[in-house]
């Protein structure tokens, strides 16, 4: 379930927005001024919804004050629309501006949209491409050609410290510390083991070798 901060110091504007939007499957908090909204900001809402023109921080500053901790799309809610205020809002971190007053429907739609795309960026920032392989470090699994890959844990958390670490060559002995650890009882000598099962897992569908070996010092992951 998605959240939704609203804040906004006219009680019956807030009120009618938690409604509309907890009948759209919305978890909602809400705000009546410029410090409740920074405390409620804290719960790290998906999308915030902030009126320009509240007590005790108005929503620009508010904006401000939590833009480096909140990644959410912020979307003003504002009577006035000069170009003088646009400019002050996307310099402050806004993404989008909704005018007063404003049909529900219409704001329903702008919150899906942007709840949409913040997922879609999110989403491609934790998924990789390397030709026909893609390796989704937010589900932690591996696919080649859409077939998903049957990868032990260390297997995959190899897959995993290589791959974002393109071109970069682990020797058996780091690679071991990376994934075992320091206090792991056994030695590097199970890198070679694990490196030939993965090799075997991807050879099936894999025909660009993702996963080299650099002789005498050690492997990578190349593009």
């Amino acid at each position: 379930m998605y959240s939704i901060l609203v804040a906004d110091d006219e009680k019956d504007v807030v009120s009618l927005l938690k409604d509309y939007l907890e009948l759209k499957g919305y978890c909602v908090y809400t705000a009546n001024n410029g410090k409740e909204a920074i405390e409620q900001a804290s719960r790290t809402p998906d999308l915030i919804l902030l009126d320009v023109n509240m007590p005790e921080a108005d929503g620009f500053e508010v904006c401000r004050r939590i833009r480096d901790h909140v990644s959410c799309p912020i979307l003003f809610l504002t009577a006035r629309i000069e170009d003088e205020d646009k400019i002050q809002g996307f310099a402050a971190g806004g993404d989008d501006y909704i005018i007063k007053p404003f049909s529900l429907e219409e704001i329903g739609a702008r919150i899906a949209a942007h709840i949409r795309r913040d997922h879609r960026v999110n989403t491609a920032n934790n998924v990789r491409l390397f030709g026909d392989v893609v390796v989704d470090y937010s589900n932690k699994t591996v696919s080649v050609r859409e077939e998903a890959l049957d990868l032990a844990n260390k297997e995959y958390r190899i897959i995993e410290l290589l791959s974002m670490n393109t071109g970069q060559v682990f020797d058996k002995e780091r690679i071991y510390e990376k994934i075992w650890g320091y206090d792991a009882e056994g030695d590097s000598s199970v890198i070679a083991e694990h490196i030939r099962r993965i090799r075997a897992k991807l050879g099936r569908y894999d025909e660009d070798r993702h996963l080299a070996t650099v002789w005498g010092m050690g492997y990578k992951w190349i593009k």
